[in-house]
């Protein structure tokens, strides 16, 4: 039985039932993402039969937040300090001479677009993109290695272009280029939860390996291998792995694509992938996520560690939500318990602190679901007054992938404390209540009805 990786991700969802089998011919050009934003890239589906290819391709796989958290084995309320426990206490990986993923090996002949069913999602996307790729590199002067998802164009042949949007894995291939010499990347498709969550971790914050982050989280060694043809190590069970070199002083024209919050992203040069090698499993099952959703809820999942760390230095913090709507980074809304009058600005001052990229902040009682968009509504519709309640920092730091920060390289930030008053003027904000409603049986009065 399969352990680790995809396959072992795929059984699991299957047992818990919540696992799509399309077996309808899609095309890879537009349709098979239509289908998988037709259920918001929250449905995991396995597509069977792509057109022009006989290699299934599996979607969707990390865009729920409940499906997440039981492929880790973990619940809401524990989860960020599971995390925070694997990040403080990484454990060592296991370094196998052999592995499933080393079943097929091609060196010739290396043709991406024909040998691949590599979708294509949005109308004015330059090319079709590898948008699940877990691209793994190594600092050669120090051993590190650096592990994250990376959108990669497909330009044909054996080479894509690699946005390369971290500092740390910039200043490596900067550093390599320098020196006239090409920086070796490999770049793994099927992959599970755990190794996903650990690729989000920022290397420079935390200095961890990610691939021992993994092995904490999975709670046994993750298992690697070596590549066939570079110094790089790759999860032993995953699918496919693209193995090659980023040659220095290359750049090709990249974008436009359809990525974040919905919008086209910018075009410009980016280094490329010259692809030497593929190691593949015997029938390799693709995987691919609907552009900036799926990972981004993983990447929202470690933001909230740091804003619920930010925030319990000032205030007594009951959770928090970076939401999916606000792109896993732009929004952040926090429950906490008021204990002095101004708590809410506090945790407002905490939240935007957190990181960069937070941009609105919506801070409420603890007696508000802050994952119920009506709930939230509801506490800033009845809690606010706009006078008091709202603070308005102009001219701010914030995320080169928010569009309207773009136009004049700042942003404006927004903190809403949407907290009741303290003692008896908060009395009159306690919510009514109808005794016994949390445990009523709906079926025992409309039997045989669908919730």
């Amino acid at each position: 039985m399969e352990r680790q990786m995809l396959r072992a991700a795929l059984d699991k969802l299957k047992r818990k039932g919540v696992l799509l089998e399309c077996n309808k011919e899609v095309d890879p050009k537009f349709e098979l993402g239509a289908v998988l934003k037709h259920f918001s890239n929250e449905v995991p589906i396995l597509f069977k039969k792509v057109k022009g290819s006989k290699i299934p391709v599996v979607g969707a796989m990390f865009g729920e937040r409940k499906i997440y958290y039981d492929m880790l084995g973990i619940t809401h309320e524990e989860r960020i300090f599971k995390m925070m426990d694997a990040i403080a206490n990484p454990k060592p990986t296991k370094l196998l001479t052999k592995g499933p993923v080393m079943e097929n090996i091609i060196t010739k002949n290396i043709d991406l677009p024909k040998m691949f069913p590599i979708p294509t999602f949005h109308e004015e996307d330059s090319s079709s993109y590898i948008t699940a790729g877990l691209v793994v590199i190594k600092d050669p002067e120090t051993g590190q290695r650096h592990v994250s998802v990376r959108r990669l164009q497909i330009n044909g042949g054996n080479e894509m272009s690699v946005l390369v949007a971290s500092p740390l894995a910039n200043k490596q291939y900067l550093e390599m280029e320098k020196l006239n010499k090409p920086l070796e990347i490999a770049v793994v498709l099927g992959y599970d939860y755990s190794i996903l969550l650990a690729s989000q971790i920022s290397s420079e914050t935390y200095g961890v390996d990610k691939y021992e982050v993994d092995s904490a989280l999975r709670g046994e060694p993750l298992e690697l291998v070596k590549c066939h043809s570079i110094d790089l190590e790759v999860p032993a069970h995953a699918e496919i792995v693209f193995e090659g070199i980023m040659p220095p002083h290359r750049r090709v024209t990249e974008g436009p694509f359809g990525e974040l919050m919905g919008y086209y992203g910018n075009v410009g040069p980016h280094p490329v992938m010259e692809v030497k090698a593929i190691m593949h499993r015997n029938n390799p099952i693709f995987q691919t996520a609907f552009p900036s959703r799926e990972e981004h809820l993983s990447n929202g999942l470690i933001r909230e560690i740091e804003l619920y760390s930010a925030l319990k230095t000032m205030v007594d913090v009951k959770d928090v939500n970076v939401t999916v709507s606000g792109g896993c980074r732009f929004h952040a809304f926090a429950a906490i318990n008021k204990r002095n009058a101004g708590d809410g600005k506090s945790a407002i001052i905490a939240a935007l602190a957190s990181s960069k990229d937070v941009k609105h902040v919506v801070i409420v009682d603890n007696d508000v679901d802050i994952f119920s968009h009506d709930d939230m509504e509801w506490a800033i519709a009845s809690r606010v007054q706009a006078s008091r309640d709202l603070v308005v920092i102009p001219g701010a730091l914030g995320s080169g992938l928010e569009p309207s920060h773009g136009l004049n390289g700042v942003t404006d930030k927004i903190g809403i404390d949407a907290t009741k008053p303290l003692g008896d003027a908060g009395k009159k904000f306690e919510r009514a209540k109808i005794p016994g409603f949390e445990k009523i049986d709906i079926e025992k009065y409309l039997p045989g009805i669908k919730l």
